[in-house]
């Protein structure tokens, strides 16, 4: 994998507090030249409205510095969320890290 990617694997709940922490890594990482950053939710147990707007804000941080940014191992809280805010059309979304792995190394050897 490329040196220009980064994983982060955030714990426990994705709410202000959550979202606030998660917004500085990532900003931290697209500082230190990040170019494609996977947030790998696995261990992620629940998210509010203020972690989606995090996510949001997130996505379009990543998007200003020509980024990428990709979400894997959503639980069914998480995903539901995604759903009804239609946001699982925004975001790209990987069922887990092992089809992220495949996703970029295919792209990247193209």
């Amino acid at each position: 994998m490329s040196a220009a990617l980064k994983v982060l694997e955030p714990a426990g709940l994705i709410d202000n507090a959550g979202g606030n922490k998660l917004r500085r890594q990532v900003t931290d990482l697209l500082e230190a030249g990040a170019e494609i950053i996977l947030l790998d939710l696995t261990n992620i147990t629940f998210m509010d409205s203020s972690g989606l707007g995090s996510l949001v804000a997130i996505l379009q941080r990543v998007r200003t510095k020509n980024a990428k940014l990709y979400l894997s191992s959503l639980n069914d809280q998480v995903r539901i969320i995604m759903e009804l805010t239609r946001m699982d059309k925004v975001f790209d979304i990987y069922p887990d890290r092992s089809a992220f792995d495949l996703a970029v190394n295919l792209t990247t050897e193209s």
